[in-house]
């Protein structure tokens, strides 16, 4: 694997089986993503662009062909190595924050650093930051019931980061927020893009694709449409 390369697929095929039928949810997916490069992923419902998502972030292992993830392949890896290798390399952010009602934004954010053993104030110090970065260094002590929509979006983006990921991948993540508060949150990812972080945001929206440097487009489980795009969608930013 070359030393630029974070994510590299190998003529990867998943399928399932659902009774006496076999489902190519993705058919010989060959393609490689570079650190700090930031990809939208489209296609129609049904078009393995989930199943991409989830193979690269290890929530799942090919049925055929190599996945490899900073130089890891994980075909064969058991649940726990899965696991350990998500928590130390990757970051999730999904359209539903899944963030903890009555828990406030320093807390929710410090919560996988709870799963990773730290302690109290070294947690805090780290979530601390982490807000910080998304612009919510004065929202520590707020409730997610006492946030907006974006807001909340932005204290699981600081979740997503609190881990220091090599790879963040965004599920729709715009999917419950207005179009203002959208390209906001876009803009967010673009200044995380521009510090380094490698991105992969599953969209169906093509303006929130155009924010992104690299385009695939899949349908019918295979990739057929993999482009740079030299007019990023950028005026929105600051």
């Amino acid at each position: 694997m070359g030393m630029t390369e974070l994510v590299r697929f190998d003529g990867v095929s998943r399928l399932y089986t659902m009774g006496s039928q076999t489902v190519h949810a993705l058919v010989g997916v060959t393609l490689t993503i570079p650190r700090g490069d930031f990809v939208a992923v489209t296609g129609p419902s049904g078009s393995g662009k989930s199943t991409f998502m989830n193979l690269a972030g290890c929530l799942d292992t090919p049925s055929r062909g190599s996945v490899i993830i900073d130089g890891e392949a994980i075909a064969g890896m058991s649940d726990d190595a899965l696991a350990a290798l998500r928590n130390r390399k990757i970051g999730f952010v999904f359209q539903q924050f899944n963030l903890l009602a009555r828990t406030n934004a320093l807390d929710n954010v410090a919560l996988p650093l709870l799963y990773a053993g730290m302690s109290r104030q070294a947690r805090h110090a780290r979530a601390g930051i982490a807000l910080e970065t998304v612009g919510l260094g004065d929202r520590l002590d707020h409730q997610a019931t006492q946030l907006s929509g974006g807001q909340q979006q932005r204290v699981a983006i600081a979740r997503a980061l609190v881990n220091e990921p090599l790879l963040l991948l965004a599920d729709e993540p715009t999917g419950a927020l207005d179009t203002q508060t959208s390209l906001e949150i876009m803009a967010l990812f673009e200044r995380l893009n521009d510090a380094g972080l490698t991105i992969i945001l599953v969209t169906h929206e093509a303006e929130i694709a155009d924010c992104a440097k690299r385009r695939l487009m899949f349908r019918d489980g295979s990739v057929v449409s993999d482009r740079v795009q030299q007019q990023r969608r950028r005026e929105f930013a600051g």
